[in-house]
């Protein structure tokens, strides 16, 4: 009995990769934003909770204890302000 995929196999080529693993932090990806998140602090109450949620880890504790955004890694998505149980962030056009 011979084998129905014999002889169909392709040369599949292989991805080429822009820079080495574990390098993202080199990646500025934050220049395509229209919005960004701004903080409030008047009402941020140090939770972590954008810190939680951001997918792109673009959120580091500065040396006041406040979830700081890293706006070269931040692509402007929203998730931190909508978490925000204090509605202590906001989302602000880019030019502002």
């Amino acid at each position: 009995m011979s084998n129905p995929s014999e002889g169909k196999e392709k040369d599949i080529p292989l991805a080429a990769t822009i820079s080495k693993p574990g390098s993202a932090t080199e990646q500025k990806t934050g220049e395509w934003r229209s919005k960004r998140p701004q903080r409030d602090d008047s009402l941020c109450d140090k939770c972590g909770i954008c810190w939680i949620f951001c997918p792109d880890a673009a959120i580091y504790i500065n040396e006041d204890g406040y979830y700081e955004v890293d706006y070269d890694h931040c692509k402007g998505c929203g998730i931190c302000a909508r978490e925000c149980p204090m509605g202590a962030i906001k989302m602000v056009d880019e030019g502002e």
